[in-house]
């Protein structure tokens, strides 16, 4: 099992940002970090709503039509 199952969420989020600055830098892991939104909303109550009469099939039988996959 690999050892990222076994921390915390802090010391995944202090291992992500190390990572970052290491490989952007510190100004390039800003950057990075700022693109990012928090959003607003609820999705999971959205996506519900959305595909409240869609099954998996239908959604995969249209995204082949649409040419998506």
């Amino acid at each position: 099992m690999s050892q990222v199952f076994k921390l915390t969420p802090i010391e995944i989020q202090r291992a992500g940002w190390e990572a970052l600055k290491n490989q952007l830098g510190l100004v390039g892991a800003l950057r990075f970090l700022l693109q990012y939104e928090k959003g607003e909303g609820d999705y999971t109550t959205l996506r519900r709503e959305l595909f409240k009469d869609e099954t998996v099939e239908n959604l995969i039988e249209r995204m082949k039509k649409e040419g998506k996959i």
